[in-house]
């Protein structure tokens, strides 16, 4: 198997490493419920590792939201917004029309970014990472971005630029320096953009159109402890198990990461 290319060689662990990828289907997630950690989050947490990525990554469509802004009609304005509550946190805007098409965050997106908005992950922070097809594919998506609520007034763009004082570090769409490959591009840009080693990443995505996570966990790698991003695919979107998952698959390799 062919190495990646040298924007990665550096950093990176690539392909030809077999049996360290981390990557998990969210088929079967063991969760917390109400609220509480899970055990193994609760183990890691009190151990000397950080339970929390430094850094969670989300792909966008059919991950984060319900569409794929490549089939989107129109860029979404201010009066495409609908109202709703938002999760029993108040009334915000939970969807918006592009065309004749509503997109909506999947349940476990919207409980994921109020529980990241409150401070529940010390030490973690978001970004995307989304291949999105064509440039007006891109602009629609980061309209939605900066409609769509996570609580009353605050959007989902503006918790991503909050988390890094305002800067745009987020990796949107496949025109140059972006590629449709997110190994190749996406990740060792996040890395360089946010100085968060690739060990250190949670990353979700559906995988409908490609094994983003395949690629990513294999590809995205740390040479000092041959770790790299865990990944969790989400092919019917990021529900509230996957989420937990995500995060307990995170905490169970953190003690490894930290002592390597």
């Amino acid at each position: 198997v062919a190495c990646l290319p040298l924007a990665c060689a550096a950093l990176v662990c690539s392909a030809c490493v077999t049996g360290t990828a981390r990557i998990h289907s969210a088929g079967r997630a063991r969760v917390g419920r109400h609220g509480r950690l899970p055990i193994n989050l609760q183990a890691a947490a009190d151990s000397k590792a950080d339970p929390f990525p430094e850094l969670c990554v989300f792909d966008l469509d059919a991950c984060l939201w319900d569409k794929e802004m490549f089939e989107m009609e129109a860029i979404p304005t201010a009066r495409d917004t609908i109202l709703g509550s938002l999760n029993g946190k108040g009334e915000g805007v939970v969807s918006v029309m592009s065309g004749q098409d509503k997109i909506s965050l999947h349940r476990g997106s919207l409980m994921a970014l109020q529980d990241h908005a409150a401070g529940r992950f010390p030490g973690m922070r978001i970004a995307v990472a989304s291949s999105a097809d064509t440039p007006f594919a891109e602009r629609v998506g980061r309209a939605a971005l900066n409609l769509l609520e996570v609580l009353p007034g605050l959007t989902v763009w503006g918790l991503l630029t909050r988390d890094w004082d305002g800067r745009d570090v987020n990796q949107i769409g496949r025109q140059p320096p972006l590629s449709a490959n997110k190994a190749e591009t996406h990740f060792p840009r996040l890395r360089e953009a946010t100085g968060v080693r690739f060990d250190r990443m949670l990353f979700f995505d559906d995988c409908l159109w490609g094994d983003h996570c395949g690629k990513v966990s294999a590809g995205c790698q740390e040479a000092d402890t041959g770790k790299g991003v865990v990944a969790i695919r989400t092919p019917r979107g990021l529900g509230e198990a996957e989420w937990r998952q995500g995060l307990e698959l995170y905490a169970a390799e953190a003690p490894a990461v930290a002592s390597a």
